[in-house]
């Protein structure tokens, strides 16, 4: 029987801010959680950005790299790392975001203690090259309204049942959820039954600049709009008011990158000021950690 409690999975392509994936990596490393293994999939990776991730083999005993031949998306990359999981629970990690040291210890405590969620996200700081700059509040315990805006889960925060993974399928792959592969699946999850809850606490740090803008063809958006269409409907959520949700990320996608931008600004802006003593920087820095992971901690990027 594995002892491994947590499997993170990290899907992977083209990463070739080595920094960004360094601290990543170090974050898992900080955990004070320790048994955890992570498997990294390289989805189809060019030369050094692949030669990069194979090394990680060597940093640590826990750690697995996989390799698709081909980029496969996602969804098919994340499936491949489930597929190979031997813990109880999966964390999501992406190769560019950090986890605070006791992110998995938490939501393993929690998973234990509350049989009924399926799965468990958190809030979380958003930082870009210059440091933490604002913080997004997820609702605490999502209904199936929750899902009209937006995703109410940061997908990399999240932590699953294993055998909820398994039983409802896991990530659809398709060319129609690239970008949205979350949001299909936690849907598709509330259609059947299960339930998720997001911790009010900011133990992740979701990395969320220009270029997470840039990233959303438009192609994608409408992608994303079908999805809603027929997730909307599994779910129950009918109306003349739901046709506007579904025509959402179209509507998005018209609107100039500067003026979309400063509407997220703004709307990350409200949400740090619902948050007592809220400091963008130092304040971010403050959580207390166990002297064993204080030294990896800092080594992940000062969190």
């Amino acid at each position: 029987m594995s002892n491994i409690l947590v499997t993170v999975v990290m899907g992977v392509y083209n990463q070739h801010n080595r920094e960004e994936l360094e601290e990543a990596v170090r974050s898992i490393l900080a955990q004070t959680l320790q048994s955890w293994e992570l498997i990294i999939c390289d989805d189809g990776s060019d030369g050094e950005a692949a030669r990069n991730l194979k090394n990680y083999e060597n940093r640590d005993k826990r750690i697995r790299v996989i390799r698709h031949s081909e980029n496969r998306g996602l969804a098919a990359t994340l499936n491949t790392c489930i597929a190979q999981a031997k813990g109880k629970y999966i964390a999501r990690m992406d190769a560019d975001d950090i986890s605070r040291p006791q992110r998995l210890e938490k939501q393993v405590r929690f998973l234990e203690k509350h049989i009924q969620y399926a799965f468990v996200g958190t809030n979380a700081d958003l930082i870009d090259r210059n440091g933490v700059w604002g913080v997004r509040v997820m609702p605490e315990r999502p209904s199936r309204r929750d899902f009209l805006p937006f995703s109410p889960f940061i997908h990399p925060s999240v932590m699953v049942r294993r055998e909820v993974y398994l039983m409802s399928g896991g990530y659809y792959v398709s060319r129609e959820t690239w970008r949205c592969e979350d949001y299909e699946l936690f849907m598709r999850l509330y259609a059947q039954g299960y339930q998720g809850y997001n911790m009010q606490e900011r133990l992740f740090c979701y990395r969320e600049g220009k270029a997470s803008y840039e990233r959303r063809k438009f192609r994608y958006r409408l992608d994303e709009s079908r999805i809603r269409r027929r997730n909307f409907k599994n779910l129950g959520l009918t109306g003349p008011a739901v046709w506007l949700y579904i025509a959402r990320p179209v509507a998005a996608g018209l609107l100039p990158l500067p003026l979309l931008m400063y509407i997220k600004r703004k709307q990350v802006e409200k949400e740090a000021a619902s948050i007592e003593h809220f400091e963008p920087a130092e304040g971010a820095q403050t959580e207390s950690i166990p002297e064993a992971a204080e030294a990896d901690a800092r080594a992940a990027g000062s969190i």
